[in-house]
């Protein structure tokens, strides 16, 4: 979901960097108080205040989320095309209901939650995670055929050393625990030593697992990254566009007042 583009005082001084830089240094000051919590040292010297600076900090996100729904008037159902704006108005708005309020677990969570809308005013951060979600299909294809590699090379472990090596290869389950550890390379000579003793075949079945497995799959892994990463950035400037066609056209604006009055003064003289 995009974020409409706005025009006015209210929305220019929302999106604008200082207000985000504002809110940005808040969340950083939140996640140092909730750090403090967990220090019982601190809790039992500053404890009181604390818990006035976490009430605090949740009065200025909720300031924050009013001015936020307030831009987007007279059309306010724009607000929840934005899916940081549901996730604000969710994280924020839960503290408010009944039932969350009296549990003191629920309130932590959304406390950390809070922390989590750092991203929102980090671009590169954004960018990251906007990555992450268009990289999904992809990675679970991806993940697909690692598990089929696994299971291919898990049967042929098995039946090459299952009888001698049972604790790693005497199961499917258990063979394919010991590829997946492989895939980090971490051992592997001490497996590879171990199947050398069992079957002549080892070396051919540990060399051509880690040529497709640990190079190909991750290579797979980063090619679908930075295709992910380049559709990010694409989907990022095509949000941008809007915003910057509207400020064109509000200097156009400007100007055309400019001339406007400027003839004016020279039809008096």
């Amino acid at each position: 979901m995009t974020e409409p583009n706005r025009t006015g005082r209210l929305a220019r001084l929302v999106d604008s960097d200082a207000f985000g830089t504002a809110i940005a240094g808040v969340i950083v000051a939140n996640a140092i108080v909730l750090g403090l919590e967990t220090y019982p040292a601190a809790r039992d010297a500053y404890g009181d205040l604390l818990v006035t600076l976490n009430g605090v900090f949740y009065a200025v996100f909720v300031v924050e989320l009013v001015l936020r729904m307030a831009s987007y008037w007279p059309r306010l159902q724009d607000f929840f095309r934005s899916g940081w704006n549901i996730f604000d108005l969710v994280i924020i708005g839960a503290a408010l209901l009944p039932g969350i309020r009296e549990q003191a677990q629920l309130l932590r969570l959304l406390r950390l939650a809070r922390i989590v809308r750092l991203v929102r005013y980090l671009p590169d951060a954004r960018m990251l995670v906007v990555t992450v979600i268009k990289s999904i299909p992809a990675v679970f294809s991806m993940v697909v055929l690692t598990l089929l590699l696994l299971f291919v090379y898990g049967m042929l472990g098995w039946s090459l050393f299952g009888a001698e090596l049972p604790q790693e290869w005497g199961t499917i389950g258990s063979a394919m625990m010991t590829l997946f550890i492989l895939l980090t390379l971490e051992n592997f000579p001490v497996y590879l030593e171990e199947a050398q003793a069992v079957s002549p075949w080892a070396s051919v079945f540990f060399i051509s697992y880690v040529l497709l497995a640990a190079f190909v799959v991750f290579n797979l892994l980063i090619g679908i990254v930075i295709g992910a990463m380049e559709k990010a950035r694409e989907s990022m400037e095509e949000q941008r566009a809007p915003d910057a066609k509207a400020d064109a056209i509000e200097q156009i604006v400007v100007l055309r007042q400019a001339l406007e009055r400027l003839e004016s003064d020279l039809r008096r003289q």
